[in-house]
């Protein structure tokens, strides 16, 4: 029997790391990286998306060992904890970035964002601990609209520091704004780490993890011939999250530059895709349940494609604020049913190491997309980059059409 409690705990987190999400990697630093620390340089894209990519390649290549240590018997908790001090840590340095701190504003990401993506890796495990295997849509789906409230009422409080814009009498509200969202971050993930149960409590570092981690990779490696429905799911998932990541981290960027937004109305267009998001991951997670994990998910693929090639066209800031809340809807839908299928898929003896894959190939995804966008931006024009995108749902689409989705298996299994 599932323990709402629990549920609303671990649910919390989410609406905690999404203040460093909103803030650092989508609203606030995108735009503050852009225009006072690389002051507007023709190869200001490129950094960003070079950044992101560094960042996720050294994810990439921690998350599976970090899953199999944790599996070993380290405990979730305990490493969910010092990446999520990390995140907040260098959140908040943010502040001491200005004009032409290129290095600083460099680093400081990747180390926030190695921070968030490798904590994701342990709080994703949670989510076969508190919830049935019937529910995991409607649930991960709580927890991504959680996430989207959390990224609504942040906007709300940093919203006063940025009317103002960057010019440089306000550029200290701007860098209180990343202080701001590593406090809202620490505040609302204690819950989890006091409250919420871990099947592992133990969490005393010993060498042989690492050894017994490497050990424990290879021979899923090797039995990868055995889960080859959760190895055309990774492909697929490769593949798309690849696209989805590359228009988050892109997308102030993009209607900053292309259509001239001020900075309040890039705050209104965030606020309107957290909005919508809300709706998407809540309402598309109780479709899976019913439709399916697979359909549901190549629909919220399709909607993606009709999203970056209308923002290709589109030239009007209106007809741009109903294409991003569409964005919304189709984000949390395909976050939240992507983490769910992947937990229907598993066994339950390898979640955790697992999940370690499944941060692996979304990882090591992004490093193509967000670094591809910045070389087209750079050398073509951003139109021509998130049009671009759209190779990765379509491809994606293709891949997933040969994933078994093992709830309608045994569905129609018991039916006949």
């Amino acid at each position: 029997m599932q323990n709402k409690k629990n549920i609303f705990i671990w649910s919390l987190f989410d609406f905690a790391n999404t203040a460093f999400y909103v803030i650092v990697l989508t609203v606030g630093y995108p735009l503050f990286f852009k225009e006072v620390i690389t002051q507007n340089s023709p190869n200001s894209d490129l950094l960003w998306g070079l950044s992101f990519s560094i960042s996720m390649l050294i994810v990439a290549m921690i998350s599976p060992l970090l899953g199999a240590i944790a599996d070993f018997g380290a405990g979730k908790k305990g490493f969910l904890l010092f990446f999520t001090l990390l995140c907040i840590l260098a959140t908040a340095s943010l502040f001491f970035t200005g004009p032409s701190m290129i290095f600083l504003g460099i680093l400081l990401l990747v180390l926030a964002n190695i921070g968030f993506e490798a904590g994701l890796v342990f709080y994703d495990a949670f989510l076969p601990e508190i919830a049935t295997e019937r529910s995991y849509g409607r649930v991960s789906g709580y927890g991504f609209a959680m996430g989207y409230v959390g990224s609504l009422i942040t906007l709300m409080i940093v919203f006063p520091l940025y009317q103002a814009g960057f010019v440089e009498s306000n550029l200290f509200n701007v860098r209180l704004s990343f202080i701001i969202a590593a406090l809202l971050f620490l505040l609302f993930s204690l819950p989890l780490f006091i409250f919420l149960p871990d099947k592992q409590l133990k969490f005393k570092f010993e060498v042989k993890f690492f050894s017994e981690g490497y050990s424990r990779l290879k021979t899923t490696f090797k039995q990868f011939k055995e889960y080859k429905n959760i190895a055309i799911f990774l492909a697929a998932y490769f593949l798309f999250i690849d696209g989805v990541n590359t228009v988050i981290i892109f997308s102030s960027i993009f209607a900053r530059e292309s259509l001239q937004m001020d900075l309040g109305e890039i705050i209104v267009l965030f606020a309107i895709v957290q909005t919508a998001a809300i709706f998407g991951s809540a309402i598309f997670g109780i479709i899976s349940d019913h439709l399916g994990h697979k359909r549901t998910l190549i629909i919220t693929l399709i909607i993606w494609i009709g999203i970056v090639v209308s923002a290709y066209f589109v030239q009007d800031k209106i007809i741009f604020f109903i294409v991003a809340g569409v964005a919304g809807i189709s984000l949390g839908s395909s976050q939240s049913i992507s983490r769910s299928f992947m937990t229907s898929l598993t066994p339950p003896e390898k979640k955790t190491e697992f999940f370690g894959f499944y941060s692996f190939f979304g990882k090591a995804s992004a490093i193509l997309g967000p670094l591809m966008f910045g070389i087209i931006s750079s050398m073509i024009d951003q139109r021509t980059a998130i049009i671009s995108i759209a190779f990765f749902f379509i491809a994606g689409i293709l891949i997933l059409t040969k994933v078994k989705d093992p709830v309608v298996v045994k569905e129609k299994f018991t039916v006949s």
